[in-house]
């Protein structure tokens, strides 16, 4: 009776922890294969215990060379997205003008949208204007497809932003400049820092988009999906671990600042 009570009392604890390992479970495979060294060509049955791929994460061909392409389109992707993705939040909160409620209807479109479709629309919409694929084909379909991401994520923080505080800047003389670098993109910067990780993720991890309008620009996930028909190298386990731990510590990184403000605000 007595184990049936507490199991009950922390059932919603246990329910959530189950759902948490259920999710991490792909990122524990992963690195435990990354420390693997397998007999045959695919990274698929545990064989015997190796860091090799660890000391040389680039010893398969054009795997850095594709990582490298990935970030360097997912950082310019994310810049791009994120300040248009501002500016959009911004003129859609802040402004009345025509057509303002289809242009918040259409911003959700790409997210609604299926990414076989978009990304065929995109391919039609390359050809037509004779442009050749390759990396800046990828650059801006992703900046179109992370741009729903980053305005929806910012303009949830603008609509809870308090006006009055912008009002009482004004009224102790701080112009439009001064004003919205001090007050208004201060509170604005979680809404948008999220939006930017969040467009940052989906770039580097698209596919399906890229490979549409890629031409014969190779990006990580384009290499990995090719890898998987050769024979999987434990290098691409490497590299999933390292980014998935380059994460956590972005998250703890970002648990642990918001704890030290609030102990600051509370003292």
């Amino acid at each position: 009776m007595g184990l049936l009570r507490w199991f009950r009392s922390r059932l919603v604890v246990i329910a959530g922890l189950l759902a948490l390992g259920y999710l991490l479970l792909p990122n524990i495979v992963v690195t435990v294969f990354s420390f693997n060294n397998p007999k045959g060509r695919f990274n698929y049955e545990w064989q015997q215990f190796s860091t090799d791929a660890w000391t040389d994460p680039c010893g398969v061909a054009d795997l850095c060379g594709s990582l490298s392409l990935s970030l360097q389109i997912a950082a310019w992707a994310t810049a791009g997205a994120t300040v248009l993705g501002t500016m959009i939040a911004f003129a859609l909160v802040r402004y009345r003008f025509r057509a303002r409620g289809a242009v918040n209807s259409l911003i959700f479109l790409p997210m609604a949208m299926p990414e076989v479709v978009m990304a065929a629309s995109l391919l039609t919409l390359f050809l037509n204007l004779g442009a050749q694929l390759g990396f800046w084909t990828i650059l801006i379909a992703h900046i179109m497809f992370c741009l729903s991401f980053v305005v929806t994520a910012v303009k949830a923080r603008v609509m809870s932003m308090d006006p009055r505080l912008e009002q009482a800047a004004q009224d102790l003389y701080a112009g439009p400049l001064q004003t919205f670098l001090r007050v208004t993109l201060p509170i604005a910067a979680p809404g948008i820092a999220a939006g930017a990780l969040l467009a940052f993720a989906l770039s580097f991890d698209d596919f399906i988009i890229t490979n549409f309008n890629a031409g014969s620009t190779v990006t990580f996930p384009m290499f990995v999906w090719g890898s998987a028909q050769r024979g999987t190298p434990v290098q691409i386990n490497v590299i999933g671990t390292a980014m998935f731990l380059i994460a956590v510590l972005f998250v703890l990184a970002g648990m642990v600042i918001s704890n030290r403000r609030n102990r600051q605000k509370a003292s």
